[in-house]
């Protein structure tokens, strides 16, 4: 222990000095240095100088045995700059930037004869800040960066990138997998649009190389679509206009060896996908030979929308109107469902292998995104206009009438949404819903400003309908910004429903909010709800 002399007349001096002035002398502190502070009356000073330069950053700690204590910091003047402690009883730590040196730490006794030791724990330099590298989760980003390092090229790793494609695979921890995007020579930035985390994630770039990467841990079951933008502009304007200049160079990866759909007029409109090998298996969209049903498109002008559409029916090969064992789905985003998710394929593989009886499909088409975001969500008219103006449509030309219970309403997204409102609003027509990443999180422009989620709460304080439901959700649709996730939502959702009493079936992938994925659990939510009706 160092004697205590120098401090009690550091002390002494602080107590005849104006409160500003600086003592002629003080201790000095450096990193891994520490001084006592002992016998100190209340209200005098000891203070000590730390050998600091500008911008330097420093920790400490201030550990009081005996009494209570204030610490501050003061510059060159004496003049007080921050409280780093305040009536310290116990021990304490405390950092800073130098602002100007020197920098001096001012201790002073609330209490008489307290005890106390002080010390610099950590001292950095300006120029030493800096950040660790990154942490590179892919061995292979790992490896390269060495090469690099060492003065070597990328070559071998984009002949080898060519060879295997991308994205990159790699065993992770049990049940998991590390899966690698990488971009070659953009000049300003790589964004990925369907990344893993649900957002479009920046992509890094390897030093000053022509290679960009970013690296996800994944579950080993993940199915995803994605695409590459790079150097997307920089746009003056609002958050999303500047987050929708992504589709201005969103395009397949050119390494990717499964792009999606296959035929594509460029690569703009062509998305590449991911398929591990857990991913679970899509029923019905293996080519089998099956007999094909009909498809037909009509035109339905609504007097109470005051516009009009395209209406698609779908019937099964041999269909019969009489046969009691039909069912009726009616499907949003016509478009979508007709292509990306061959739902008319999906039918005649499943109906020819017993898997579902004779289904009557109506594919509802939108009008256009303004009018599609206004109509879906939770909108009473196009829900009349479902039952009232649609299901007479879809009877006239079939010639069926199949009951609720036997009639489904499907969509993913806004569609999803649309779906179980529309069947809580009009059971005695939809016996049942199925919504693909429902969009759950949405509640009217209307709503109050703490207004939760919308369809939970109708839910809750409505009577239970006599509605059979069945919700799936991507693992990657967790919330982001100021938005609640579908994931979230839909498992609030789900619980909401069972505590009403509800029949409802739940399925999550690990996968976003991706076509890709609901190719599959479409036929996923017929084989879980069909066979109960």
């Amino acid at each position: 222990m160092k004697s205590r002399a120098p401090a009690l007349l550091l002390a002494a001096l602080l107590m005849v000095a104006p409160a500003h002035a600086a003592p002629l002398t003080s201790p000095r502190l450096d990193a891994g240095t520490a001084e006592r502070v002992d016998g100190l009356a209340a209200g005098t000073r000891a203070a000590f100088d730390v050998a600091a330069a500008a911008g330097d950053y420093v920790r400490g700690e201030f550990s009081v045995t005996a009494g209570r204590f204030d610490l501050d910091l003061v510059g060159p003047d004496g003049r007080h700059v921050r409280r780093l402690a305040s009536d310290l009883d116990a021990r304490g730590s405390f950092q800073f930037i130098v602002p100007v040196p020197p920098a001096r730490l001012v201790v002073t006794a609330r209490a008489d004869g307290g005890a106390a030791r002080l010390s610099i724990t950590t001292r950095v330099a300006r120029a030493a800040q800096r950040a660790p590298a990154a942490l590179l989760l892919s061995p292979a980003i790992a490896a390269l960066a060495a090469r690099i390092a060492a003065g070597g090229d990328t070559q071998a790793f984009w002949d080898d990138a060519a060879r295997r494609g991308t994205p990159l695979v790699e065993p992770g921890p049990p049940g998991m997998a590390i899966i690698t995007f990488v971009a070659r020579g953009a000049k300003h930035n790589v964004r990925l649009f369907g990344a893993p985390s649900g957002d479009h994630e920046w992509m890094d770039r390897l030093g000053k190389s022509d290679t960009w990467f970013r690296s996800f841990l994944v579950p080993e079951d993940t199915r995803l679509s994605y695409k590459l933008a790079p150097d997307v502009p920089e746009l003056p304007g609002t958050a999303r206009e500047r987050r929708m200049a992504i589709l201005a160079t969103a395009q397949a990866d050119p390494f990717n060896r499964t792009p999606w759909p296959a035929l594509a007029p460029d690569a703009f409109n062509q998305d590449s996908t991911l398929e591990l090998p857990r991913a679970p298996a899509q029923p019905g969209l293996e080519e089998r030979g099956a007999p094909k049903g009909s498809v037909r498109e009509f035109r339905l002008a609504s007097p109470r929308l005051g516009n009009t559409r395209s209406i698609t029916l779908y019937t099964p090969p041999g269909f019969d109107p009489g046969d009691p064992r039909n069912v009726l789905l009616l499907v949003f985003d016509a478009r979508a469902y007709l292509t990306k998710v061959p739902t008319p394929a999906i039918l005649d593989n499943l109906i020819a292998e017993g898997r579902l009886p004779p289904v009557v499909a109506a594919f509802v088409s939108e009008i256009d995104p303004p009018t599609r975001a206004r109509e879906l969500p939770g909108n009473p008219a196009f829900a009349d206009f479902m039952a009232d103006e649609v299901l007479p449509l879809v009877r006239e030309k079939t010639g069926t009438r199949i009951p609720a219970s036997r009639t489904i309403l499907a969509g993913s997204s806004f569609g999803g949404l649309a779906a179980a409102t529309i069947a809580l609003r009009h059971p005695d027509r939809f016996g049942n819903a199925i919504a693909l990443s429902g969009s759950f999180w949405w509640h009217p422009e209307n709503a109050a400003a703490d207004a939760g989620e919308h369809v939970a709460d109708l839910v809750a304080r409505s009577p239970r309908k006599d509605v059979r439901l069945h919700l799936a959700a991507g693992l990657f649709e967790t919330a982001h910004a100021d938005t609640p996730g579908i994931l979230e939502t839909s498992r609030h959702l789900r619980d909401v429903l069972r505590a009403k009493g509800y029949d409802v079936s739940y399925r999550e992938y690990a996968g976003g909010h991706d076509y890709l994925v609901w190719r599959g659990a479409l036929p996923d939510a017929l084989l879980a709800l069909v066979p109960r009706l």
